[in-house]
């Protein structure tokens, strides 16, 4: 069994600056053999249900989507802004002046901004740490820049984002004991920083703002619970997990989960950082994380790759070349009257709408994944869902 199409429709959206912070989360159901949970993030542009994906939105556009897309058909309440990328270009001033990243990119319900910590963990050969911040290079055109914790508040507060993370210093994997225990240590200081700025600077912000911490600690389990502990101290609106999908494997990814979980509070939303697929993000929600964001499913969609209740698929292979089929038996409609033998040939004409149906598809899947997974909770049989679709999704995926 697969899930039902769900229908949306735009009730979520939600434009009350004056949105009170204290009713920011609240959960309606927990599954008793689990740690899932099904929850409401009011946020100041739009009420998220969790769990929930998140679509990325690097450059403040999710790739070949128009916002309407986004919104309309595929129902997305929460998307990504990338803070590193988006000051860089076009940068702070031009997003200022024109409102903020909602009408600067025309969207309409809530966004998420990082806070540009895994981004220059990306460029370790041009940057550099300190305790006041990170110099850096820049990779467009090599210019010096300095990023601290404060600097990384004030661009997300001019962005405007619903939820702006606090800025925190990436382990790269592996990791040696002495590097990850000041590196998360940095990151505490870093965060009672930015702390400071929010109940003082913040204060004055163009819109209203709730702010995540991100628990670190690489793949050692007391400096995991020693990070949470000290963010839960310093009191954030939410927390994530970061310093996964950096290179490990699964299974230290999933005890980063394990080791930061249990130190978390019950009563404010958990997010996954930039994971994962499909069976990942039903495995940590079942380890009671309810937010997720990669880029897997647009960047596996400019390769031709789309997700299936049967497992991935290779659209460019030849076996498609005459195949009527839609891409799911439960397709949505935007793509219901288009066949596989016609995706293929699309991908081996180099069509840009090959591009984006498959983007409009695989977030399809990974929206709808969440949505069910939240109903499964819900009504109470979490385990059972979680364990149809591994039955389906991985023995197909292993004979492929």
């Amino acid at each position: 069994m697969f899930w039902p199409l769900i229908l949306l429709d735009t009730w979520g959206q939600l434009t009350d600056p004056l949105r009170p912070f204290a009713t920011m989360f609240s959960l309606q159901a927990t599954c008793p053999d689990t740690k899932a949970r099904a929850g409401t993030m009011n946020l100041p542009h739009a009420a998220v249900e969790t769990p929930v994906f998140m679509p990325v939105g690097t450059q403040g556009s999710v790739k070949t989507l128009h916002p309407r897309e986004l919104n309309d058909e595929l129902g997305a309440r929460i998307i990504l802004g990338n803070t590193y990328h988006l000051w860089l270009r076009p940068g702070t001033d031009i997003i200022g002046k024109m409102g903020g990243l909602h009408d600067f990119s025309a969207w309409p319900n809530a966004l998420l901004t990082d806070s540009g910590g895994f981004q220059v963990w990306s460029l370790a050969k041009l940057r550099k740490i300190s305790e006041k911040g990170v110099t850096f290079q820049s990779h467009l055109d090599g210019s010096r820049l300095e990023l601290t914790p404060e600097k990384s508040m004030e661009i997300q507060s001019i962005l405007g984002s619903d939820i702006a993370m606090l800025f925190d210093e990436c382990p790269p994997y592996p990791c040696e004991r002495a590097y990850a225990e000041e590196s998360t240590a940095l990151t505490s200081r870093w965060a009672k920083r930015c702390k400071e700025w929010i109940e003082t600077a913040g204060q004055n912000a163009p819109k209203p703002q709730h702010h995540f911490g991100i628990v670190q600690g690489s793949i050692y389990e007391d400096l995991r619970e020693r990070s949470a502990k000290d963010l839960v101290d310093l009191d954030f609106d939410g927390y994530a997990i970061g310093g996964v999908s950096v290179g490990e494997p699964e299974v230290e990814m999933m005890r980063a989960i394990d080791n930061a979980e249990p130190y978390l509070p019950q009563e404010k939303p958990r997010y996954a950082m930039g994971l994962g697929t499909p069976p990942q993000i039903l495995a940590m929600i079942a380890r009671g994380v309810d937010m997720f964001d990669c880029v897997h499913p647009t960047r596996s969609a400019r390769h031709g790759l789309a997700y299936t209740p049967d497992g991935p698929i290779h659209i460019k292979n030849a076996r498609f070349a005459d195949d009527p089929r839609p891409l799911t038996e439960d397709c949505h409609p935007h793509l219901r009257q288009f066949s596989r033998a016609y995706l293929r040939h699309l991908f081996k004409a180099g069509e840009i709408l090959a591009l984006r149906l498959l983007s409009f598809h695989n977030l399809d899947f990974y929206l709808r994944l969440t949505r069910a997974a939240r109903k499964a909770i819900l009504e109470g049989n979490f385990p059972a869902f979680h364990a149809d679709f591994l039955a389906r999704y991985e023995s197909q995926t292993s004979k492929s």
